[in-house]
């Protein structure tokens, strides 16, 4: 049994004000909006994530995610719009779900994972802050006022137990969930409890048009501080075949590596590496040697959509260093010069690792600027490369 997370983004956001789309497809320090949410429940590694827009926004939502959600029809009112979204899970697959507003772009991990981890105890569980401002009643501050110390600011995501959400949407009557504020207050119509845990106040929900510049703000500071690191580690087998391809170089030889792909045992582990450091699983993930499509492809189609996914992130551009590792006692290295034409160099068998530095444009091509070796092994039962 596994986590999904819903976000709910098919409102039209008029009070947020400003010309175009909807605000949660503006854009936000370079990036929509609700592409930053999602990728709060990526980060999280929440593997199921449904997405509900609104109808004339389906389109939209294809382009920008592609198949990495579910995407689903909203209905006329939000409570319409979870409704349609719990009711596309599956109870025998889907143990607990995560219900998240599509304009609070900056859910950290440990904020999601407080919420997850209060459901092992409790069938519901919301992130809340304590009001700490003096409150007054009324457009003309009429008195009296409400005790703020018994006053919390709601948040999402919201979580609960799959079945019983389900349960407690499907027995709601259809003028209160109209009304309903958020999906709490169903749970608690229909009396399940509600555990709270603390809330972030960076998480707030862009509402109105000057919550944009507190959230460029906010990024801006993120910026500044986000250093990721990144392993990644793949080997692969030699085969019959004429040439060996290693990082995006085609290397004339009497082997071949093994792959569902096209191979490119340097490419993948850089690859795997960019994942990691995204915290994105790793390339068989995203590229399921499962499927037919990635037969034969060239790797630099993985490696161009990890440097994507830097982008949109928000990362700048950053330094790898790919090594070669030798795995048998005998070797022989072919190198590429730097311009990628072939040079042999039978006779140095003196490093069993050789190193390479590059730098690289987070969306841009792998071009390799130092040397790319492939290791031969006379050994035929440990032929392998491994990087």
């Amino acid at each position: 049994m596994s986590i999904a997370a819903i976000i709910v983004a098919a409102g039209r956001g008029t009070r947020a004000g400003g010309p175009g789309a909807p605000k949660q497809w503006r854009s936000l320090g370079g990036r929509p909006v609700l592409e930053r949410t999602v990728s709060c429940f990526q980060r999280a590694d929440i593997a199921r994530i449904i997405v509900v827009l609104h109808p004339d926004d389906m389109i939209t939502g294809l382009k920008l995610f592609g198949g990495r959600v579910t995407l689903v029809a909203g209905g006329e009112t939000r409570s319409g719009s979870v409704r349609n979204a719990l009711e596309s899970l599956d109870p025998k697959e889907i143990s607990k779900v995560l219900i998240h507003d599509g304009a609070r772009p900056f859910a950290d991990p440990d904020l999601i994972s407080r919420v997850i981890n209060a459901l092992d105890s409790a069938p519901a569980a919301a992130p809340a802050i304590p009001v700490t401002d003096a409150l007054w009643r009324g457009a003309e501050a009429s008195f009296p006022a409400p005790k703020h110390a018994t006053l919390y600011r709601a948040q999402t995501p919201q979580g609960f137990a799959l079945q019983p959400i389900v349960d407690a949407y499907r027995a709601a009557d259809h003028a209160a969930g109209q009304l309903a504020a958020d999906d709490v207050e169903i749970a608690r119509a229909a009396g399940l409890p509600v555990t709270t845990v603390a809330g972030a106040e960076a998480n707030f929900k862009i509402t109105w048009a000057e919550d944009f510049a507190r959230g460029e703000k906010l990024i801006e500071r993120e910026r500044k501080m986000d250093i990721r690191l990144g392993n990644g580690y793949d080997v692969h087998a030699f085969t019959e075949g004429d040439a060996v391809i290693l990082c995006g170089v085609q290397v004339p030889h009497n082997k071949a590596l093994l792959g569902h792909s096209d191979a490119d045992v340097a490419m993948h582990a850089l690859t795997d590496a960019i994942y990691g450091a995204l915290a994105q699983g790793d390339i068989g993930r995203h590229f399921p040697p499962s499927d037919p499509q990635w037969k034969g492809a060239a790797s630099d189609i993985f490696l161009r959509h990890a440097g994507g996914s830097c982008t949109r992130d928000g990362l700048c551009d950053f330094q790898c260093r790919c090594d070669h590792r030798l795995r048998t006692p005998e070797d022989r290295a072919t190198c590429g010069r730097d311009d990628g034409s072939p040079r042999a160099n039978p006779a140095d068998r003196r490093h069993p690792c050789l190193r390479q530095s590059h730098h690289l444009g987070a969306a841009g091509l792998y071009r390799p600027r130092g040397r790319h070796c492939l290791h031969r092994h006379s050994n035929p039962d440990k032929r392998r490369v491994t990087c």
